[in-house]
């Protein structure tokens, strides 16, 4: 496997989320961000946070998989929420839950998110991009 995640000593640990990725293989890719589209184009779970993070996060398995990567080789996502307070963090995780648990694993390479004014179709709520790295 060409990436390692860890806690390291003097960081916090976070659940979520490891706070490093270390990467040795040769082969760097990087997805642009998806949305909670479906492979037809419609919007999944207009006006449900969790619903359209779980589309995300099945969007960007998929992408890895096209390229012959999984969640594993993952280094680095980047989380655009919509309107985000704190308020919203239980339906974040429950949409990386739902997600994790048809993936088969919880994806908890380092990640930002980052709260946005809006995305480019008025009923996206999520974005989410990554970063893998592959032998």
């Amino acid at each position: 496997m060409a990436v390692t995640l860890l806690n390291p000593t003097g960081l916090p640990k976070i659940d979520a989320y490891r706070q490093v990725a270390v990467a040795s293989g040769s082969r760097t890719i990087f997805l642009a961000g998806q949305v909670a589209w479906d492979a037809d184009g419609v919007t999944v779970g207009e006006g449900d946070l969790a619903a359209q993070i779980e589309q995300c996060y099945l969007n960007i398995a998929t992408g890895l998989a096209g390229v012959g990567a999984t969640f594993d080789d993952v280094v680095k996502l980047t989380v655009y929420v919509v309107d985000w307070n704190p308020d919203k963090f239980s339906l974040f995780m429950e949409g990386v839950s739902r997600a994790a648990e048809k993936l088969g694993g919880t994806p908890v390479p380092p990640g930002t998110l980052l709260g946005v004014a809006a995305l480019d179709v008025p009923e996206h709520l999520v974005e989410v991009e990554a970063i893998a790295v592959l032998d």
